[in-house]
């Protein structure tokens, strides 16, 4: 028995910063903003494309895909971000009655940037443990750009974060791209260094104020960086290696393509060659930024699109997120194999 990919759909805003717009806002050289950071330039949604509304449009193409009506589909999976259209609000339910998924329960989750492949796990698990699940909708909006000040000097190097949305349809013994090991793994001690100081229960009610500090800060970047520095790449590729390893003793010398986050130009091909992969065998999101988790299947859009990704290939998802969260999950594309 195995749960396999039939269907990926994304969506991306008409609307962009580019690196110009982004180097007048932040006061970084348009070239430094290109080519270090790796932004031309990244989506930005308008008002129309609310977080919901962005998954919402990735589920009906990934549905679409699949060849799947909506009320064949038994649960929805909400994987995007907690930034959505209402607080205190199910965005899966929404999506599942816009897509007539009438028979399909839901929920909401998030792992931040490392909840796509979260999700991939906690929904495999779900259907081979039920008799009754057989067909999973797993979607994602993003727009934390909203939470974005590019005047805030401590989160510059988030400057690369914008706005979309991504979903894929699961099902049960496809006989096709298997979703095989995933690997986890949190540190919790980095919780509180990087947030979003207001709006929440620690500072309710709102004041009249609060509204200039909604955006993310970082109240002791040189200790944060440090952190990040010391942490980040062990824990990045200690769960490519054991989601690797979990899906029947795999290597490094097996992966076949890279689905990340977008990096710094510089830490995507640090890695890559870390990894002791080619440039085709990745695809560098500079065209698009960081859209939280929606990152590892644009990537797998655009990879098939561009004729990088082949059946055989074991794709290796993975992410990093805020709190602090590493993820990592193995996709074998094409026919499944025993």
């Amino acid at each position: 028995m195995h749960v396999g990919v039939i269907g990926i759909g994304t969506y991306v805003p008409d609307t962009y910063l580019s690196a110009a717009d982004l180097s007048k806002a932040t006061g970084v050289p348009e070239a430094v903003v290109a080519e270090k950071f790796g932004v031309r330039r990244k989506p930005v949604a308008g008002p129309e494309d609310t977080t919901a509304v962005m998954g919402l449009k990735a589920a009906r193409a990934a549905l679409a895909e699949a060849g799947v009506a909506g009320e064949d589909v038994g649960l929805v999976l909400w994987c995007g971000a907690q930034h959505k259209d209402y607080p205190c609000w199910l965005a899966g339910l929404y999506v599942a009655n816009e897509i007539g998924a009438t028979k399909a329960w839901s929920f909401d989750m998030e792992a931040m940037c490392g909840s796509m492949m979260a999700a991939l796990d906690v929904a495999k698990s779900l259907m081979l443990t039920r008799d009754d699940l057989d067909t999973v909708l797993l979607v994602s909006g993003y727009r934390n750009n909203d939470l974005i000040d590019l005047s805030e000097p401590t989160t510059r190097w988030m400057m690369d974060i914008g706005s979309g949305g991504s979903a894929c349809v699961l099902r049960k013994n496809a006989g096709r791209n298997a979703v095989l090991g995933s690997s986890f793994r949190g540190d919790g001690s980095m919780s509180l260094d990087c947030v979003v100081p207001v709006l929440g229960s620690k500072a309710w009610p709102p004041r009249p104020e609060d509204l200039g500090r909604a955006h993310f800060s970082i109240p002791d970047e040189p200790a944060f960086k440090a952190k990040l520095g010391e942490r980040t790449m062990p824990n990045f590729y200690a769960v490519i290696d054991r989601a690797l390893e979990l899906s029947g003793g795999l290597g490094r010398a097996d992966i076949g393509y890279l689905a990340m986050l977008h990096f710094k130009r510089s830490a995507h091909d640090g890695i890559l060659a870390e990894l002791g992969l080619t440039e085709a065998q990745s695809t560098y999101l500079d065209q698009y930024g960081h859209v939280g988790q929606n990152d590892q299947l644009l990537s797998i859009e655009l990879g098939r699109r561009d004729g990088r990704i082949k059946d055989g290939d074991n794709l290796v998802l993975v992410g990093a997120g805020l709190g602090f969260v590493w993820a990592a999950s193995v996709i074998r594309w094409g026919p499944y194999q025993e």
